[in-house]
């Protein structure tokens, strides 16, 4: 990058953040912003984008050479050539046979007759000198079409120049040509519509050295003629002579510089003026970008160390060689195991609460007061099977005999069986216990997996003592079952008794269920499945379940009632799972056959989770809906011999109602206290007795277990971890490090303020043109007003120096001229002069002569300040010409004053004289 040195200056600082976050391993980009070079046809677009890389390397010659958008990608690197994306792996060396190359692609797509296309040409230069930027050459704006351009050729280059321009992150070059017209130039109008404040436009004019002797453009590269936010830079670049000749741009450099210092209208403002300037410019607006980004950056580096300083500080100081290192960390682990394992059963919180689903100390209490009660429940009969088994019961003990009392025989053999049962969900819940201390144990011992060997042996050691408990628990609640059917204690105080039992016997069985009422059982959500094959999929409803009936809604409102299914003769069965379904479903039915739902014969019901679906069980059997029987105990049923209840006797019947209120009134006892004392002997035996182990026992056995340093070695894993953390930690601290260097070695510079740029809204018919004057006459200075040259509207810059300009002659007749239209002007407008002319010629009869030429510019009302200095110190907005001699402004003043006493002396108005 040839003569470029603040872009050189920006290189080392932007590799330096580069390299931090590659080290980082983290993709924080920069993005620096585009640079896009947009006008005319043969502005000299492509002679400043070659300025700015420092490299000749694009077509030229007249017309339109630039028929495709050059893509032109910078990247950093050590070795310096180019490469096309359409010749991938192919590496030009000398930047004459990329040119060659890019005229070659732009005539395979466009053809060799000045055709145009929108798919653009990728090249990539990689170089040492150049930051990672992208700079994009577009086709200049024509309007005509030639050769096998398409008619419309002019909305063709706008699309393809919006494509790029419109990006936030595009800085855009307008370039207009010094010999043409300011106002017409497109690109300024293109780049307004895409960028209305101008915060990214700047304006660069180029072929300064060509225009016409006498006429410069010092007012527009000042802005003060047509401004824009962020001004126009004046540029010099290479002729067709220099490039023929083999001129470099370090000549080309040297020759501008020399013909700024040597112009007497660009001299004050040769350090605002040439190429080096506005790569400076450019430059800054990367150093503006980087700086903005940074904040940014910074927050993020931030958060992610204070992310890394927790996991570090256990880090920093880790020898893994040392043995009292060792010993320590493995106490450490101990102790947190410990307290994690005390946090998760007891439940007053740890580090890490699962906030998904329930587990360690709440997913043990859910198994002993819902999961545990439904086991139970699961294994009473429905109250047909009941009363049969109590009628077999009292036939079989009276065998041949008719009896006249209620046998107690009876009623023990039926508790007996009843209780016996309780054995199998007890056992269960100790079972379902201990898988979920396994739970518990793993995910306490995650914080040993810097060691493997101390988790492994950690989990086995603190497991084999929970198996033992285990099987001690079994024992003893086995021991409890005996106990209660080794006696029936008839004497309990919430025994009904066989008075009571037979007084109950009339209404009993009916209100079984009927005590409950409508008292509602559960709510929830569920799924209904078979309803939605007919509806487009299946749908959660919100569900109420009573004791007699079971309603769902549409939601938890319960406002808009879907239907209610009474619960009258309903049995549930379990479905598997659909096909890719993870839900666990039901069923609802009638044994007989009869539809449960309009023409469904079952209701299918699922839930997200099992234990979703046996707390929604338990809670239908406490409702009275049974689970089906199975295949085996109802092919027993046919084959058994049912007459004996299908035609009791009355004495019988009464019989069969005695012991089963004796037998219902009596199992309630014995389920409570199996309730209650499952989860009781669950919890000392295993439980608190595997608190007590690991807190007084477990690092006796670690200890006796083998050789402690094999224990603690540490797993490759973990290791490369903590390498790689630490790596992280250095590296995001060297990055803020650099952040912190960068912000203080570069300046942001301020965005320039708003100018009044509407000029760029409207088109006039006139305007002023970046040319010399017509010949003939005398040179006068460039008008204010922008229009035509021959306009007098508009004032002088302010804070400009001005000077008296010569009076309009009037018409013969004394008749003022028609005034011209008013035109939009960057600066508010003062009246025409020919107005002035008029006013002064009727309302200021009286002072003629020289005394109306000496006192009419002082002190005229609504003059602007100024009007009365000398003609060489007033500031011109348009061209500014070379200033005529003192002589020749004498005679211009006499003469304009003989002519104003003429206008004067033909008016009718009374005379007035406007003196000091």
């Amino acid at each position: 990058m040839s003569g470029n040195f603040g872009m050189q200056q920006l290189i080392p600082i932007v590799n330096k953040l580069q390299d931090a976050f590659v080290q980082m391993g983290v993709h924080m980009s920069l993005d620096l912003p585009q640079i896009a070079v947009v006008g005319g046809q043969s502005a000299g677009k492509s002679s400043v984008l070659e300025n700015f890389v420092g490299r000749d390397f694009l077509p030229r010659g007249s017309g339109i050479v630039t028929r495709r958008p050059l893509i032109l990608q910078l990247i950093h690197g050590n070795a310096e050539y180019a490469e096309f994306l359409h010749c991938k792996g192919k590496k030009f060396v000398d930047f004459n046979e990329v040119r060659a190359e890019i005229e070659a692609e732009t005539d395979r797509i466009t053809g060799s007759n000045k055709g145009i296309s929108p798919v653009p040409i990728n090249l990539r230069v990689y170089s040492p000198n150049v930051l990672n930027l992208t700079l994009i050459d577009l086709p200049g704006l024509t309007k005509v079409p030639i050769g096998d351009q398409p008619v419309d050729i002019e909305q063709q280059i706008k699309g393809m120049i919006f494509q790029f321009i419109r990006r936030e992150s595009c800085l855009i070059l307008a370039v207009t040509p010094a010999n043409t017209d300011l106002a017409n130039s497109d690109a300024l109008k293109l780049a307004k519509e895409v960028d209305p404040q101008g915060l990214r436009t700047i304006g660069v004019i180029t072929k300064l050295d060509l225009m016409d002797e006498g006429t410069d453009a010092r007012d527009v590269l000042e802005n003060k003629l047509l401004p824009l936010r962020r001004g126009y830079i004046g540029v010099v670049n290479r002729s067709q002579k220099d490039i023929d000749g083999r001129k470099d741009i370090a000549a080309a450099l040297a020759a501008e510089r020399k013909f700024f210092l040597s112009h007497p209208s660009y001299r004050h403002m040769a350090d605002r003026l040439g190429t080096p300037y506005l790569q400076r410019v450019l430059n800054q607006q990367l150093t503006n970008h980087i700086r903005d980004t940074l904040p940014g950056l910074r927050d993020k580096l931030q958060k992610q160390l204070l992310a890394l300083e927790k996991d570090v500080d256990q880090y920093k100081h880790f020898r893994p060689d040392d043995p009292s290192i060792k010993t320590k960390a493995m106490l450490q682990m101990i102790q947190t195991l410990q307290t994690d394992f005390e946090r998760t059963i007891e439940g007053s919180g740890s580090a890490q609460i699962n906030t998904n689903e329930l587990s360690g100390g709440a997913k043990i209490n859910r198994l002993f007061h819902e999961r545990f009660p439904f086991e139970i429940v699961k294994m009473e009969f429905d109250e047909k099977e009941l009363r049969r088994e109590i009628a077999f019961a009292i036939r079989n003990i009276h065998g041949i005999r008719v009896g006249l009392f209620t046998p107690d025989m009876a009623f023990e053999a039926i508790v007996k069986k009843q209780i016996a049962r309780l054995k199998e969900p007890s056992l269960k819940c100790v079972d379902l216990v201990v898988s979920e201390l396994s739970n518990v144990v793993r995910i306490c011992t995650e914080r040993m997996s810097r060691y493997p060997r101390l988790r492994e042996e950690t989990e086995r050691i603190i497991m084999s003592y929970v198996r033992s408990r285990e099987q001690m628990c079994k024992d003893q609640l086995v021991l409890l079952i005996d106990c209660e059917l080794a006696y029936m204690n008839t004497n309990h105080e919430d025994f009904i008794g066989f008075a009571n039992a037979q007084n109950q016997s009339e209404n009993s069985a009916k209100s079984g269920h009927r005590a409950l009422g409508n008292q509602v059982i559960r709510k929830g959500y569920m799924c209904i499945h078979n309803l939605g094959i007919m509806k487009g999929g299946s749908k959660d409803y919100w569900f109420v379940l009573t004791a007699e009936s079971i309603s769902w809604f549409k939601d938890e409102e319960e406002r808009e009632k879907k239907y209610m299914l009474p619960l009258d003769g309903l049995k549930l069965r379990d479905l598997e799972q659909g096909f890719m379904s993870r839900r666990h479903m039901f069923a609802l039915f009638n044994p007989e056959g009869r539809n449960v739902y309009k023409d469904y014969k079952q209701l299918e019901l699922s839930c997200e989770t099992q234990d979703d679906v046996d707390s929604w069980k338990a809670s239908f059997l406490r409702a009275g809906v049974y689970p089906e029987k199975t295949s085996e105990a109802a092919n027993g049923d046919e084959n058994s011999d049912t007459s004996g209840t299908s035609s009791m006797d009355p004495q019988l019947e009464r019989q069969v109602e005695t012991i089963r209120n004796l037998v219902d009134s009596y199992m309630r006892i014995v389920t409570k206290t199996t309730r209650d004392l499952v989860p009781k002997t669950i919890m000392m035996m295993i439980i608190n007795n595997a608190k007590d182990f690991i807190n007084g026992e477990l690092l006796a056995h670690l200890y006796a277990s083998g050789d402690q340093s094999q224990m603690m070695e540490e797993s490759p894993e973990e290791a490369l971890k903590r390498e790689e953390m630490l790596r992280m930690y250095h590296a995001c601290k060297e990055a803020l490090r650099i952040i912190g260097d960068v912000s203080m070695a570069t300046v942001s510079t301020p965005v320039p303020p708003p100018v009044k740029n509407d000029w760029l809204e409207s088109r006039l018919d006139s305007n002023p043109r970046l040319s010399p004057p017509s010949p003939g006459g005398p040179r006068r200075a460039a008008p204010a007003q922008q229009g035509s040259l021959g306009s007098r509207g508009a004032p002088p810059p302010p804070g400009g120096a001005g000077r008296p300009a010569p009076l309009l002659p009037s018409r013969p007749g004394g008749a003022p001229p028609r005034p011209r239209a008013a035109r939009p002007a960057a600066r508010p407008a003062r009246p025409a002069r020919t107005h002035e002319a008029g006013r002064r010629g009727r309302g200021r009869g009286g002072c003629d002569g020289p005394a109306a030429a000496a006192h009419a510019p002082a002190d005229q009302p609504g003059r602007r300040p100024g009007r009365h200095q000398p003609r060489h110190q007033r500031t011109q907005l348009g061209l500014r010409q070379i200033q005529p001699s003192g002589a020749e402004h004498a005679a211009e003043v006499a003469r304009a004053a003989a002519e104003r006493a003429a206008i004067l002396s033909a008016s009718s108005s009374p005379p007035f004289c406007d003196t000091a």
